[in-house]
């Protein structure tokens, strides 16, 4: 069973600064991060205690968002999941317990301002979920 995970749009600015920052390790093969290889890419664009993103980096692994292995003293730390995948599970979780009229208009809502490029994205993601589905099936 997977653990509940905070939801993205619910983190702070620290915490979604070490998010980005162990997403980008994970990109390029720099995974797992110590809290230290954390706080030294934090540090140049900010003045941070060690401290506060040990504290941070504990918090988002309690959360569910870091998973945590020891390594000699300290711990290093990765992604429990991708940016995108914690993203669908936050929009997941958001229409989840809503009426499917409810459902609908939400997301009539949310895309009648998307462009011309995102529109084209959801219809090509909606023939691959449609392809994936029939894989199942058969």
């Amino acid at each position: 069973m997977r653990m509940p995970h905070k939801a993205i749009n619910k983190l702070g600015e620290l915490e979604r600064a070490v998010m980005d920052a162990v997403w980008q390790a994970g990109a390029e093969g720099r995974s797992p991060l110590s809290v230290r290889a954390v706080h030294d890419e934090l540090s140049r664009s900010r003045d941070l205690a060690y401290t506060t993103v040990m504290t941070v980096m504990g918090r988002l692994a309690e959360a569910g968002l870091l998973t945590q292995e020891r390594s000699g003293r300290a711990y290093l730390y990765a992604a429990a999941d991708s940016r995108e995948e914690l993203t669908a599970t936050s929009m997941r979780d958001q229409l989840s317990g809503m009426a499917a009229r409810d459902r609908r208009t939400a997301m009539l809502h949310f895309l009648g301002d998307a462009s011309p490029d995102e529109i084209a994205d959801l219809k090509a993601a909606l023939a691959e979920v449609e392809q994936r589905h029939a894989a199942r099936e058969s």
